[in-house]
């Protein structure tokens, strides 16, 4: 399976850096680039990627927009933001709106295409440390924690557990030794969670766990 993978970035510089990176795997195609988000869905459906991956400040139509406007979609491709972690708060909105993760823009490159074929699979590019690490960094949510925790009450037991360890970071088989669950069980409730709360990934389950403040042993 060839994965196709569309670049959007304001900077030509950095599309041929990516580009160049990207020809070098054998199980990746770059569909096409992007200067802006405006071209976004248009391209979208005309080259059918499998992963965009998205620059966040463009001047007309930024990466936040783009991918909101994207993941609206009936069969949207996966995205992953382009950052610089320490100075881009933003990006929470991209992940609330469904992003798969995000990538520094300094990230090298043998992390890149791996990120890229994760992705690809439906696995987000965020370890449980980045997980926590964003979190941590969030101020001023605008959610409202009793919104978050009546959504919360569609879970069961079990996978409220489960939606909470996501918040802390934890890992499928983290989440299994300390459930005393299975590993399939444990992507059972995970794949339930999405289902019933609405949400495109587990980045999202951790937000929205983090809403509620229950990731700090509040109940």
């Amino acid at each position: 399976m060839t994965i196709r993978v569309l670049l959007v970035d304001d900077d030509p510089l950095v599309r041929s850096g990516l580009r160049l990176m990207l020809a070098a795997a054998p199980d990746i195609e770059v569909a096409g680039e992007a200067a802006d988000g405006t071209e976004v869905p248009d391209l979208t459906h005309r080259l059918a990627p499998d992963v965009v991956l998205m620059d966040i400040r463009m001047p007309g139509m930024d990466g936040l927009a783009a991918t909101e406007r994207l993941r609206a979609l009936a069969a949207p491709p996966e995205v992953v933001v382009l950052t610089t972690f320490n100075t881009d708060d933003h990006v929470l909105r991209a992940l609330r709106a469904g992003a798969a993760g995000f990538l520094l823009k300094d990230t090298p490159p043998g992390e890149i295409v791996e990120a890229v074929r994760r992705v690809a699979l439906g696995d987000p590019v965020l370890s449980p440390a980045v997980t926590q690490r964003l979190i941590a960094h969030v101020t001023g949510s605008s959610r409202d924690t009793r919104d978050a925790r009546r959504r919360l009450r569609a879970l069961g037991d079990r996978e409220r557990e489960v939606a909470v360890a996501i918040g802390r970071g934890k890992t499928n088989a983290e989440i299994a030794a300390d459930l005393y669950l299975s590993l399939p069980t444990v992507k059972t409730h995970v794949s339930r969670i999405l289902t019933k709360l609405g949400l495109n990934n587990r980045v999202q389950i951790a937000l929205l766990a983090h809403d509620a403040r229950l990731t700090d042993g509040e109940s």
